[in-house]
């Protein structure tokens, strides 16, 4: 560390703020809509925030404040903690930053430099976790960092699980009752998933549930022979948590191997699921499986959005779950039962959904040997990319993807730590997919209480940029070829745009810094932050 980022760190570590506890983090989307800190922003995971200095009335006058570019070619899908003035950061694949989030002046970084690596869709990570006053990031080599938020030294490391057998952690950890939460990726290599408790002071496990039931455990059986061995169910989602019911919410990767489901017979619990933990002891309270048996790589890695509103006449806590596999559903988050479910996109695997949300399947659009066309496409009809709800509109906004893949089937083998799929060997996964027509992506807003659509913004490509709605009565996305923009929440009409030029596949986040909203978001290699003109 030079002279100058010394002198840097020393100044955050006079004035960093109060510690960041479970108890802020639970009150802070209410009590301090100024920060971000936790990678949705708040337990709920709506992605909405209280904050209305920049609204549909004035947001023609954004202006560009600050760019942070980054000193890495990777894909960067991280969304950054706000913390009274300072944003924490990675920078691709996992190096850690504090910039002043007024200027985007850096004060201090951090550098890891991953050993072996084993990951299927990049070297990426999405974020970070604080606690009190240290950060908490795992690596693609498999290890979870401690660092120190106001020096940026190394607290602890600790090596979490087996790079070389294609485990890695990508995910951002839910700091919960002073735990920290997490799960491991590597869906693609036949790992067996899994999510962990472990103590922030140590990294000492305190409880693990297994996302693929082991001998005697509930939900074993429905693994067919030895598949459940390497079963996958990854974790590269973070997930959410209602402090009333004490208990996390979490989705679970796909099965694997991917595409050919004659080698796992049965319902694979509980990849493509949510389960619902309790928050104390990791014990299952009830899970829903959105896609038993996947033969399309749907997983179920998605945001579970919270929300306490009124359902058909009833004041109910609700789930609401805008699924990879095409539907959108409604759930009751205290026991898992299943109150809605409607397409929001072109399904052809499944006829629909029969009355406890179990799909109708359709055999005739299942992987083939000789390749079978069906919709939604391999990417899902959404994916990963974090929704939004608006309390003010009582909407649903996703990003959408509107096209199909043709889907082969061929003969997995397993080989520790190489990739294994049920793909025929026609090239390097995910080539062996084909995409005849990239289709097209939109923004749709969508009424939980009937599923139906209530608007669309259509867009010329597709997205992978997640959403973001505040009490300015705007709702702010991006696309794939770098287009920034604003939408009225209530009509879908777009109010501002700009080009980044450069790909967003993260989410945008707004805070206040100095005493002004700002908003930030990652596109192509940089970090792009913009507020109002003075």
């Amino acid at each position: 560390m030079n002279v100058i980022r010394l002198f840097a760190a020393l100044c955050l570590a006079a004035a960093l703020p109060a510690q960041v506890t479970s108890d802020r983090i639970q009150k802070a989307a209410d009590a301090e809509p100024e920060n971000w800190l936790t990678y949705n922003g708040s337990y709920d995971s709506q992605h909405f925030r209280q904050l209305k200095d920049i609204n549909r009335e004035n947001v023609s006058n954004l202006e560009l404040k600050w760019v942070w570019q980054a000193q890495s070619l990777e894909k960067f899908e991280m969304t950054p903690l706000i913390v009274d003035d300072v944003m924490y950061i990675v920078q691709m694949p996992n190096d850690v930053l504090a910039l002043d989030a007024k200027t985007g002046s850096v004060y201090w970084s951090y550098t890891h430099i991953p050993g072996k690596t084993n990951v299927c869709c990049g070297r990426v990570n999405r974020g970070l976790a604080i606690h009190e006053d240290t950060l908490y990031m795992g690596t693609i080599d498999g290890k979870l960092l401690a660092i120190d938020a106001k020096t940026g030294g190394l607290k602890w490391s600790k090596h979490m699980v087996d790079a070389d057998g294609g485990y890695s952690l990508t995910v951002a950890p839910l700091v919960v009752n002073d735990k920290l939460i997490f799960g491991s990726a590597g869906g693609e290599y036949g790992i067996q998933g899994f999510i962990v408790a472990i103590d922030p002071k140590n990294g000492d496990e305190l409880w693990r549930f297994n996302t693929i039931p082991r001998p005697g455990e509930p939900g074993h059986e429905t693994w067919g022979g030895d598949s459940w061995k390497r079963g996958g169910g990854s974790i590269w989602v973070t997930g959410s948590y209602d402090p009333e019911l004490n208990l996390t919410y979490w989705g679970v990767g796909n099965p694997s191997p991917d595409w050919n489901i004659d080698v796992r017979p049965g319902d694979n619990l509980y990849s493509d699921s949510v389960v619902a933990l309790n928050a104390d002891t990791g014990k299952l309270e009830w899970y829903f499986q959105f896609t038993p048996n996947d033969a399309w790589d749907f997983d179920a890695v998605q945001v579970p959005v919270l929300v306490d509103r009124e359902f058909k006449g009833k004041q109910r806590k609700l789930m609401l779950w805008g699924n990879r596999n095409g539907f959108f559903y409604v759930l009751d988050r205290t026991n898992g039962e299943f109150l809605l479910g409607e397409k929001f996109a072109k399904v052809t695997w499944a006829k629909g959904l029969d009355e406890k949300g179990r799909p109708i399947r359709n055999k005739d659009f299942e992987p083939s040997r000789e390749g079978t066309r069906s919709w939604p496409s391999v990417q899902g009809a959404t994916n990963w990319y974090a929704p939004s709800y608006n309390h003010k509109t009582g909407l649903f906004y996703l990003s959408t993807w509107e096209y199909s893949s043709v889907y082969h089937k061929g003969d997995p083998t397993y080989s520790r730590g190489n990739r294994y799929v049920g793909s025929l060997p026609r090239g390097v996964w995910p080539n062996v997919l084909e995409d005849e027509d990239p289709g097209h992506g939109s923004i749709q807003a969508l009424d939980p209480e009937t599923g139906q659509k209530e608007w669309e913004f259509k867009m010329a490509n597709v997205t992978e940029s997640g959403l973001l709605s505040t009490d300015g009565d705007i709702l702010i996305s991006g696309s794939k070829e770098g287009h920034f923009f604003v939408l009225d929440s209530f009509t879908g009409e777009q109010l501002w745009t700009t080009s980044l030029g450069g790909r967003i596949a993260a989410s945008p986040t707004t805070y206040k810094a100095g005493g002004k909203q700002l908003i930030t978001v990652a596109a192509g290699n940089s970090l792009f932050t913009f507020g109002l003109k003075e």
